[in-house]
Parts: C-alpha cells; structure tokens; sequence
C-alpha cells in the first residue's frame, strides 16, 4: 500500500470539499457574508439566563445583594447582546430578506425576551416548588435548583418556547436539543406546558412540537408523547405543522416508559401506570394500568 503523507492529499481533499456544491441540502441554507447560528454562543446565553433567573447557582457561585442590582443588569446586557446577535444569525438562515430589516428584527426580539425574564422565573420557580413537592428524596429547593436536571431542561424548553412564539427561527430548537444533549430530556420548544411541571428522573423523556400540556402535569423517565402518524401530500412528502401529538389536562400524571401517541387527550386527573402503550383517549379521573395475568 501507497504510504502517503498530509502533503500529498490536502490540495485534493480541500478542492474536492471546496467545489461540492451540496446540492439542495445545504447550498440554500448558507449564504456568503451572512453568519449562522452558534450553538456555543447560546449556550453561553443559556448559562447567563440561568444565572439571572436563579442567582448564585449557576454562574458566579455567590449571592451579594449588595451587588445584585449591578451584576443582574451586565449579565442582561450580555443577554440581549449575545441573543439579538443570534437571532440576527437565525433570521439570515432563514432567508429572511434586508440587512437593516434583518437586525432591526432581531433587537426587537431581543428585547421582547430580556422583558419576559421576570415571567420566565415566576415559572421556574413553581416548576421547582412541584419537583420538590413531588419527590420525597429533595431535602431542598436549592437541591433541586442545582442538582434536578428536569429543572435545566424545563428552563431550557421555557426559554425556547419564548424565542418560537416572538418569531425566532432555528436557535429555539439548538437551545432545546442543548439540554437533551445534556440531560437525556428531548422537549420540543414547540409544545405548550402550563405551570407546576415537574419531570422525575427524566432520562429519555420525549414530549413533541405539537404536545399540549396542562397545569399540575408530572411525568416519570422515559415517557414518550409522540406523533402515531402524520399524512403526506401528493409527492409523498410529510404535511408539517399539524397538530399531532397528545393533550394532557391538569393534574395528570404518567409513570414510566409509557408511550402515548397521536392527537388523544388524557383527561384531568387521570394516571397512566408504567409501561403502558396508549393510542386513544383517556377520560378524567381514570387510572389505566396493565392487567395481571392469571
């Protein structure tokens, strides 16, 4: 075999890379001089969220309240700086036209989220009080601020569920699959989930785009509420935007690995038992559970 050298297969490699064209996969979502979205940079916003929302457990590991007002008001600053650039990256990634139009838009919404931050700890804050009060093992809040990855993955959803209804593109889907990559807990930022959420354990939870969820709701590991099927178009391709995943009404409660699938409700108070596979409705106030065999 041919021993051969960096030398002798870069000016190849780099001219074969360079004169791909992609075909339609990825020619017409980069455009030159027009910058895309980071994922490392908003992870960076992620983390300044969380410091402003819970002060002291994430980011600097103190609480000064004689520095608070400051620190609060450079790290929201960071925010909408890092943000609006983002959001800018995101609006040029998805065609949307005029330079000036283009980062007009994206300060708008920036703004639009820094307001929604007291909102988005009001939030927080009860879904935090329900994991407590749902699970005797939390000695704390603060346990459950800095330890409970259902908290950092709930954030990470509540945040991104923001950016989609103030119009962002794209950066509201890598904020969430940056906490399903850290927490195993695949939220779309498209779903609707009220107040009092909490998620026990979580590894493998899946909760799809078009999921409402109501208040009160806890879920266990492994849960899937997903999509049964979807209808195509005349050139077979999959119809977007439909709704097609479950609705869960107050109180509910899903134990693990249960699947649930399609556009079926879970009525208020009902409790689906582990390790169930639901594709119909569910009236309020039922326990569906497996049968024994005899």
């Amino acid at each position: 075999m041919e021993k051969k050298n960096i030398a002798s297969v870069l000016p190849a490699t780099v001219d074969a890379l360079t004169k791909c064209k992609l075909g339609n996969v990825l020619a017409e979502c980069q455009h030159d001089g027009e910058p895309m979205p980071s994922g490392r940079v908003l992870a960076d916003v992620v983390e300044l969220v969380r410091s402003i929302v819970f002060p002291g457990f994430f980011g600097d590991a103190y609480k000064d309240d004689n520095t608070l007002e400051y620190r609060t008001g450079l790290n929201i600053a960071k925010v909408y700086d890092l943000l609006s650039e983002q959001i800018h990256a995101g609006l040029c990634f998805a065609n949307v036209d005029g330079k000036k139009e283009r980062r007009k838009m994206a300060k708008a919404m920036a703004v639009e989220f820094v307001e929604f931050l007291p909102e988005l700890r009001r939030r927080l804050l009860m879904d935090v009080v329900a994991t407590y009060d749902g699970d005797p093992a939390a000695k704390s809040y603060g346990e459950v601020i800095s330890c409970y990855p259902a908290i950092k993955a709930i954030g990470n959803y509540r945040m991104a569920h923001k950016l989609i209804e103030i119009g962002a593109p794209l950066i509201p889907r890598i904020i969430s699959e940056l906490a399903h990559s850290e927490t195993g807990i695949d939220i779309h930022p498209g779903a609707q989930i009220g107040d009092y959420f909490t998620i026990d354990h979580g590894t493998g939870i899946v909760i799809g785009e078009t999921c409402i969820i109501g208040n009160h709701v806890k879920l266990y590991q492994g849960v899937t509420l997903g999509a049964k099927s979807f209808p195509v178009d005349d050139a077979g391709n999959p119809i977007k935007g439909i709704p097609r995943h479950p609705i869960l009404q107050d109180n509910v409660i899903v134990y693990s690995n249960s699947t649930i699938l399609g556009r079926v409700t879970i009525g208020k108070d009902a409790v689906i038992g582990a390790n169930i596979w639901l594709m119909e409705d569910v009236a309020p106030g039922t326990q569906v559970v497996q049968r024994k065999k005899i």
